[in-house]
């Protein structure tokens, strides 16, 4: 089964503990991929941070962290032809209701973010 669309964590949530996601992104920017697929209809990122403060999204690496967010979600997008629009947050809670959506602009016809 071909993943449909991309589900975005923070890695505070209660759901990851160390594993539930496929690809793992640090604060500097480094793509961490899990060893093993955790949900075939799916792909699953984490981006390392705890949206539900304010403050997080005022972090200088948040803006290195968002520009490879951005290419990854284009990268799988364009392997698994998933629609970049297709991204879809984990719960009400997860990734944070400070998790900056508008900052997360994809274009696959440009390239652009």
């Amino acid at each position: 089964m071909r993943p449909t669309g991309i589900t975005i964590h923070q890695s505070v949530c209660t759901s990851i503990n160390g594993k539930g996601y496929d690809f793992y992104i640090t604060r500097s920017g480094t793509i961490i991929p899990a060893s093993e697929s955790t949900d075939p209809a799916r792909i699953h990122i984490c981006v390392e941070g705890d949206f539900s403060r304010p403050e997080e999204t005022l972090s200088g690496f948040k803006e290195e962290q968002f520009f490879v967010l951005q290419k990854l979600v284009l990268r799988i997008s364009e392997t698994f032809g998933i629609d970049p629009a297709d991204l879809i947050s984990h719960s009400a809670n997860c990734p944070g209701k400070h998790f900056p959506w508008s900052e997360l602009v994809i274009s696959p016809k440009d390239g652009y973010h």
